[in-house]
Parts: C-alpha cells; sequence; structure tokens
C-alpha cells in the first residue's frame, strides 16, 4: 500500500503541463542526439545544465533523465538503418540489425527494439520503486566510515568495469580528485590551488567543466570524423514495422534475459548500457540453439541487447537516488545537477525530497512510453537529421555553450573554463584516455575528503578504524579485490577488445 500511495505521488508529479512538457522535451532532445552519430548524451547533458538553473528540481531531473535514455532509442535507429550507432551502447545493435535491414526487415529489427527496451524500462521503473526505501533505510545507518569506503568501492569498481587502459583511468579518476580540492578547505577555511585566482574560491565550475569536457571536446572529434568522412552511409528502407509470430517467439527470451542482465549490471558502478549490451550479446550467442546465425541478422542479436542497455541505463539511477553514489558519467552529472539545485544527495533525499524522488521514478515510464510513440513513426525524420552536415551545426553549438555557461555567474572566466577543458578533452580523446572517471573522481571528490577526515577526526587520527568497523571493512576488500582481478591479464584483455569494438 506505501508504494502504490508513492507511485501516486510521483504520477502526481509528473502529469502537470510543465513536467510533461520536459519530460517530452528530454525524451525528444535524447531520441535527437542518439541518432546524431558522437554526440552522445553525455555531451548534450553538459552542455544543458545550465538551463537547469531556472527549473525547479523535479522539472530538470526530468529532463536529463529523458535525454538519457532516449539517447538509447535514438542510437538504435541509426545502428539498424545505416550500420552506424548513435550512442555508443547500440554498438552491439548493428551486428544483427542492419544485416536485418540489408534482408529487408528492418522493420522488425525497429519494432522489436522498440518494444524490448520498453519493457526492460517498465521492469526497471517497478525495481527503482520496490528496492528504493529498503536501500535508503540501509544507508541512513552509515556513518563516514562506511561512506568514505561505499565511495572508494564505486570509483574503483567504474574503473573496473570500464572499459579501456586501467592505468589512464585510474590516472584520470586521481586527476578528478585533485581537481575537486580546488577551493576553499572545508574545516580551516585555507584557500587551496586557486593560484591567486579569487574566481576560483569557490573551486572549478561543475558546469563550464562539463561543457568543455564533453561538450566541445565532442564537437572537435566529430569535425575530424566529418573530414574522415567518418559518416557517410547508405540508409536502408523501412518496410512493415510488424514483426512476424517467430520474430516474437524468438524475441520473447532474450528480451527477458536481457532485462534481468541489465538491471543487475546497471546497479554496478561503471555497468549502465555499454557493459550491459556487450554481456546481453555474448549471453544470447551463448544460450542460443542457433549460434551461427548471429552476426548475419539474427533477432536475438537485437532483443536482448537493446533490453539490456535500457534496462542498464535506467538501473543506474538506484545508487545515485539512494546512495548519492553516481555509478556512470551520466549519473555523475545528474547528481551535479542536484547539487547545483542546493539538493545534498544522498539517502536524505528520499524522506527531504520525496516529490522529486518519486517524479524522476514515474517519469521514466512516462518517457519510456513517450519513446515508443516517437521512435517508429518519426523515423524518416530522424534519418534525414543525418544529411544535415556537422560543420553546419558546430558553431551554433559552441555558440550556446558559451552563452548557457556565462548566464550561470554572469562571468567570463567560465567560458576561459570552457576553452579550457575543451582542448583537454580533444587531448584525451587523441591519448585514448576516458574523461568519464575524471567527472566522476571530480564530483565525489569533495564528499570522500569531507568524509575521510571526518573519520580520521573521530578516531584521532587512526587509519585502522575503517576495518575495525564490518561495513567499511567489507567494502575496502571488495574495492582491493575488483582492482586485482581487473589486473589481471585476461581481463585486461578483454577491457581492450570492447574499447576496440566500441571505437
Amino acid at each position: 500500500m506505501e508504494l502504490i500511495n508513492h507511485l501516486i505521488l510521483g504520477f502526481g508529479v509528473v502529469l502537470t503541463w510543465e513536467n510533461l512538457l520536459f519530460c517530452f522535451v528530454g525524451c525528444f532532445l535524447g531520441t535527437a542526439i542518439g541518432v546524431l552519430p558522437g554526440v552522445g548524451p553525455l555531451a548534450t547533458i553538459a552542455m544543458l545544465l545550465p538551463l537547469t538553473y531556472s527549473m525547479g528540481p523535479e522539472t530538470a531531473l526530468i529532463m536529463l533523465a529523458g535525454i538519457y535514455y532516449g539517447a538509447l532509442y535514438g542510437g538504435s535507429t541509426t545502428a539498424i538503418l545505416i550500420n552506424l550507432p548513435g550512442e555508443s551502447a547500440a554498438a552491439v545493435t548493428t551486428i544483427d540489425g542492419y544485416q536485418m535491414a540489408q534482408q529487408g526487415r528492418a522493420g522488425p529489427a525497429l519494432a522489436v527494439a522498440a518494444l524490448g527496451s520498453f519493457f526492460a524500462g517498465t521492469v526497471v521503473t517497478l525495481l527503482i520503486a520496490l528496492v528504493a526505501r529498503p536501500m535508503t533505510k540501509l544507508a541512513l545507518s552509515f556513518g563516514s566510515h562506511e561512506y568514505f569506503a561505499l565511495m572508494v568501492l564505486g570509483l574503483i569498481s567504474s574503473v573496473a568495469l570500464a572499459h579501456g587502459s586501467l592505468v589512464k583511468a585510474l590516472g584520470m579518476i586521481v586527476f578528478g580528485l585533485l581537481l575537486g580540492m580546488t577551493g576553499i578547505d572545508i574545516y580551516t577555511g585555507q584557500s587551496r590551488f586557486i593560484f591567486g585566482l579569487i574566481e576560483l574560491s569557490d573551486g572549478l565550475d561543475l558546469v563550464a567543466i562539463a561543457v568543455g569536457l564533453f561538450g566541445v571536446s565532442e564537437i572537435l572529434r566529430n569535425l575530424q570524423m566529418e573530414q574522415d568522412g567518418g559518416r557517410a552511409a547508405s540508409v536502408a528502407k523501412v518496410g512493415s514495422l510488424i514483426p512476424t509470430k517467430e520474430d516474437a517467439r524468438r524475441s520473447i527470451g532474450p528480451v527477458l534475459r536481457g532485462t534481468a542482465l541489465g538491471s543487475f549490471l546497471g546497479v554496478l558502478p561503471g555497468g549502465g548500457a555499454l557493459l550491459s549490451s556487450f554481456a546481453s550479446y555474448t549471453l544470447e550467442k551463448k544460450v542460443s540453439r542457433r549460434p551461427h546465425e548471429f552476426g548475419k541478422g539474427a533477432i536475438e542479436g537485437v532483443a536482448g541487447p537493446e533490453s539490456a542497455n535500457n534496462a542498464g541505463a535506467q538501473s543506474a539511477f538506484i545508487p545515485m537516488l539512494t546512495l548519492g553514489i553516481p555509478g556512470n558519467a551520466v549519473t555523475a552529472l545528474m547528481l551535479g545537477a542536484m547539487i547545483l539545485q542546493g539538493i545534498t544527495p544522498g539517502p536524505n533525499v528520499l524522506n527531504q525530497q520525496p516529490e522529486m524522488f518519486w517524479g524522476v521514478i514515474v517519469s521514466m515510464w512516462v518517457g519510456n512510453l513517450m519513446l515508443v510513440i516517437l521512435n517508429l513513426p518519426l523515423i524518416g525524420i530522424w534519418v534525414s537529421m543525418l544529411r544535415v552536415p556537422y560543420t553546419s551545426l558546430f558553431p551554433a553549438i559552441v555558440v550556446f555553450c558559451c552563452i548557457g555557461v556565462f548566464s550561470v555567474h554572469n562571468s567570463s572566466f567560465g567560458v576561459f573554463q570552457i576553452t579550457l577543458f575543451g582542448a583537454l578533452g580533444y587531448v584525451l580523446y587523441r591519448l585514448e584516455a576516458e574523461p568519464a572517471p575524471f567527472i566522476l573522481g571530480f564530483i565525489l571528490g569533495p564528499m570522500l575528503e569531507e568524509h575521510l577526515r571526518r573519520a580520521m577526526i573521530i578516531s584521532r587520527g587512526d587509519a585502522t578504524t575503517f576495518f575495525e568497523r564490518p561495513i567499511s571493512a567489507t567494502l575496502l576488500v571488495l574495492a582491493v579485490l575488483a582492482l586485482v582481478a581487473v589486473s589481471l591479464p585476461y581481463l585486461s584483455r578483454k577491457r581492450e577488445e570492447i574499447f576496440i569494438e566500441e571505437d
């Protein structure tokens, strides 16, 4: 009964004209940027962060969440029709989805992808509603020791479950932690790392860093791809969208398994949509009675990964909403949006901001319903967007970014930060170092430092106190095991393979 009351509260928040409008805007923008290869939800959310200042917290998070899972829907459209994933999690869909399109079966592939994603989103929305209260009650029993250990585990796990070089990912986390210390010391009141610049007294601007690191750097990256001819593609024709009975029968199992797998992997820090889709494809190929059809147009290779990536994307909200711990870079930016709204992330959000909490959860189901209605009828429009030259889009995007960041503090210093971090993001791309661990470290850094120092003050400087408390000791041991496990040669090779496949 309590759960029903909470869901009724959530529907009451979402079904206002303002929140419905921005939920639609988020879903529409998410689908559009998912269709455009290389832009992605991370860059878009970063560029739209300045707009959230003028919104209420519920409206801001509902729109940003819509952009996130909307991009996954849009990414599958171009993955199937032109063999070009608009979003990284849709890379697996290209393997069999495009082959189905070449066989004249693009319609069933698109329909199965959309319906599988909707089913997964519905299940995960109910899952979040069910586990939110128990996880929040558990988190309220945590002290500074447990929170410090939990954040360490989250940062290490995000590296362990991500892809690419382990050393580079750890380096990016440390870099983010260091830059997060810029500003005024919370205990002594002394300035740190401001180099005589009074503008840095409050620390580096999250909005400027996010826009530069993910927005401007993506523009530079895509301009290079445009110059190299990376967006040329032929569009497959879309016939009937209705799957056959055989398609439906073969899709049920992959959708159920993909939903379950994505729900689990999405909760883990660093899991999310990308890992879920790769894991689902591997699982389906192993359990299938027709493994020889994979790579040649097997519908299981579309249904499973598409369900898994949507489930993984939405279940990543569980640790963010209940514990205040972002599982990936997108939820880290959304956590930053909460901080910009004056909300302290953590388990108290459920009690102090119940309208926002349950409104965001219910908006996921409403947004998924909107996306099913939006995507299939508007396929022609999404594909036509690919014909717009990127060189015509990027000047407007850059101007929009600069105006947005300038308006936050009415200071040109933010624009300088955009330029600096935009160049840094492009350099990191050229060095094959992911910027996502950096933003996790930057956002979690101040909270990590605060809980560490508070725990050390309580224990009078005795570091062994973290191992004297069962929960914190267990979490730290798990962090060490995760770091050791991912250093093993076999897993290191797998990380590199995933990195290469996504690129």
